[in-house]
């Protein structure tokens, strides 16, 4: 298996930051059930709505960037709470004010110099659907291992790095290979 990440980025960022009672928050959605994410290459993406039920009350930390060093909340610490509602997957992290990166990423996205969220995962079940016609793939996720949710600078699928780019892209087009190859031996067995 490998860690994956999905992004949500729009002109209004997915969440928001506040403060209650002196203590400081970043909460929001971070994977939305509705949202249609473009892999490239003819290939869709969504999450089916029960696809963070085996793992939502895991171990699951916040971080910034997807970097395992910036740690913004772990639900594990009660720092930070995680649910599932019919939107999607909803996480708040409590900003610890003695750590100088949680603070920085706090008041980063307070000015709104970061406006993404993602989430990292493994993929347990996907389904796919098949458009012949049109020779795309609709993939959906079913059921997931999360590792992380995180506020980002640049998205995944807004301004990919030129090496993950390129995987993505030798993945999807591993994957329409295998599945013309597949179309061919169905329609060599009926001929």
């Amino acid at each position: 298996m490998e860690l994956e990440t999905r992004t949500i980025f729009r002109d209004v960022s997915p969440f928001e930051v506040r403060e209650d009672g002196g203590d400081l928050f970043i909460e929001g959605y971070f994977a939305r059930f509705d949202d249609l994410y473009d892999m490239g290459w003819g290939i869709t993406e969504s999450i089916d709505r029960h696809a963070f039920d085996s793992s939502v009350s895991g171990d699951v930390r916040v971080l910034d960037n997807h970097d395992m060093r910036l740690v913004l909340g772990r639900t594990k610490a009660g720092t930070a709470l995680l649910r599932v509602d019919n939107t999607g997957l909803w996480a708040r992290a409590k900003i610890n004010r003695e750590d100088s990166d949680a603070m920085n990423a706090y008041a980063r996205a307070k000015r709104g110099d970061i406006s993404g969220a993602s989430f990292g995962f493994e993929i347990k079940r996907l389904e796919r659907e098949y458009n012949e016609s049109k020779g795309t793939i609709h993939r959906t996720l079913m059921d997931v291992t999360l590792y992380e949710v995180s506020i980002c600078t640049f998205p995944a699928y807004e301004k990919p790095e030129v090496g993950a780019r390129d995987r993505l892209k030798n993945a999807a087009e591993a994957e329409v290979r295998l599945w013309r190859e597949k179309q061919k031996e169905r329609f060599a067995r009926w001929h």
